[in-house]
């Protein structure tokens, strides 16, 4: 197959859960870039059809859905409908993060973690189980309903891409020098429950490989892109961060879509049960 090929998702169909967001607008967007019909869901509806519009204003095949990773029946009853509607899932990218209880330890309180966990632990667990379900049951050559939908073509190939985005915190310890005086922090359910992202990928990967599931994580760095309402204040956090980083920069919205299309599409399809660290080389020292 030819090479560029290998990195189209056309006829696929792809989740992006909290694909409005931070990482989400970023990740929806180049998955339609690649060819694949998107489904941005989060609890805020309104957000999802509003980026769903923007890309499809500009031609693409994209969706607003309500899903509410706090809720398990939410979660099946998204699944069943996406099912239903569109003849399978070919691709998860598990996106959401619930920051609920983003504290240091001795500010964390017992609701605060529970909260998180939630949707961090729980409701990923959760969004898994119902997705691979689907892709056992309904991927590899699966008809595709797509037509109907905007989009063209048929699904193939492998039984479906699970992609999660992790984080830096997933892979070391937080540096809290960086933060210096400004108050900010990388709160202890945060690295928990990244670090159990990464953990699960991998026990996915090795229990449906014989599937044809693959499932991948993503653990970017620091992430600021420049003139968006997610734009970090802090310049000296900024300036310090970018010292401590050899390409000099912290990511931009643009950093991630390689990744990510590459680890949801045929381009690595024998790559499985990894962590790729997209953080501008911080990790290195």
């Amino acid at each position: 197959m030819d090479v560029m090929r290998m990195f189209r998702l056309d006829g696929k169909i792809a989740v992006v859960t909290g694909g409005s967001g931070l990482y989400g607008a970023a990740i929806s967007e180049a998955l339609c870039e690649a060819g694949a019909t998107v489904l941005i869901a989060s609890r805020g509806l309104e957000r999802c059809e509003a980026k769903a519009a923007e890309l499809s204003g500009k031609g693409y095949a994209a969706y607003g859905m309500r899903l509410d990773l706090a809720d398990e029946r939410s979660i099946e009853s998204f699944v069943r409908q996406v099912r239903t509607e569109y003849g399978g899932i070919d691709i998860l990218i598990n996106n959401s993060v619930s920051r609920t209880g983003l504290a240091d330890i001795e500010e964390t309180t017992a609701e605060g973690w529970s909260a998180a966990q939630q949707v961090n632990g729980l409701g990923l667990m959760l969004m898994c189980r119902s997705v691979v379900k689907a892709m056992r049951e309904t991927g590899g050559g699966r008809p595709s309903r797509i037509a109907d939908k905007g989009g063209a073509g048929t699904g193939s190939g492998s039984r479906g891409s699970i992609v999660n985005i992790a984080s830096i915190q997933g892979v070391l310890g937080p540096h809290f020098p960086v933060y210096g005086d400004t108050g900010m922090t990388s709160g202890i359910e945060y690295t928990y429950a990244k670090w159990g992202m990464v953990g699960m990928t991998k026990w996915l990967a090795a229990y449906y490989g014989k599937h044809g599931i693959r499932v991948n994580s993503i653990s970017p760095g620091g992430y600021n892109p420049v003139g968006t309402p997610n734009e970090i204040p802090h310049e000296s956090f900024v300036r310090s961060y970018n010292e401590r980083t050899p390409l000099g920069r912290m990511a931009d919205e643009a950093d991630l879509k390689g990744a990510v299309v590459y680890l949801a599409s045929e381009a690595s399809k024998y790559v499985t049960g990894h962590n790729l660290v997209v953080d501008g080389g911080w990790s290195i020292w």
